[in-house]
């Protein structure tokens, strides 16, 4: 039985996915009178070659920077801000990315973390630094999960979420909606005046590098 935290983050992401997945390969259809059963002769039938373990891994390594050294940067006075009522604040937002992955990450075969709750997590009382450390746990945790599964796990079907989820559509689930709200801290940070750490980076080296006028 699913949480209330797994039917709001999952129900909406899963159904798109499975219609995309249904839309991009149709199921071949019998031509017109005749019996035959065979693919179409344009069928691709190369195997996939694209490694969602080994790229969910690069891409969640590099989220865990990012939102860390975004959660950093912000001072700890504008965690509770929020743009407008009803929206989640700057630590609310972090709290959130870090609960689904402590809720997701026991569904690909992590432990489930003692006296976790998913219901009302982002509202923990937290500091920040007690929040930063959550949000590395939190990855590294999902990490360890993705870094355990087989190739055979990502095709193991996961029914609580869907008539045709499985583990890999958990795992793109957490990438891509860690993603999201990276996007959502960004524009939360530029509207507080915070410039992304790794964006003054660049900007600083690409300063360095300018020829002297």
């Amino acid at each position: 039985m699913t949480t209330t935290f797994r039917i709001s983050a999952l129900v909406l992401a899963l159904a798109f996915a499975f219609a995309a997945r249904a839309g991009a390969t149709p199921a071949p259809q019998p031509a017109a009178h005749t019996a035959s059963s065979a693919q179409p002769a344009d069928a691709d039938t190369t195997p996939p070659s694209y490694d969602l373990k080994a790229q969910s891994l690069v891409d969640l390594d590099d989220l865990q920077k990012k939102f860390v050294s975004l959660a950093k940067a912000v001072p700890a006075d504008k965690y509770g801000w929020r743009p407008m009522p009803g929206v989640r604040s700057f630590g609310e937002i972090f709290l959130h990315v870090a609960g689904t992955n402590f809720d997701l990450a026991p569904a690909i075969g992590a432990a489930p973390i003692p006296d976790f709750k998913a219901k009302d997590y982002d509202k923990s009382q937290l500091d920040k630094a007690q929040i930063v450390d959550k949000l590395n746990q939190s990855f590294e945790y999902a990490h360890n999960a993705i870094e355990k599964m087989s190739n055979a796990d990502f095709k193991k079907p996961l029914k609580q979420f869907g008539p045709d989820a499985n583990a890999g559509d958990i795992v793109y689930l957490i990438v891509t909606h860690t993603h999201e709200h990276l996007g959502q801290s960004i524009a939360y940070a530029r509207m507080n005046g915070v410039v992304p750490p790794w964006t003054a980076a660049a900007q600083q080296k690409m300063q360095q590098q300018r020829p002297p006028q």
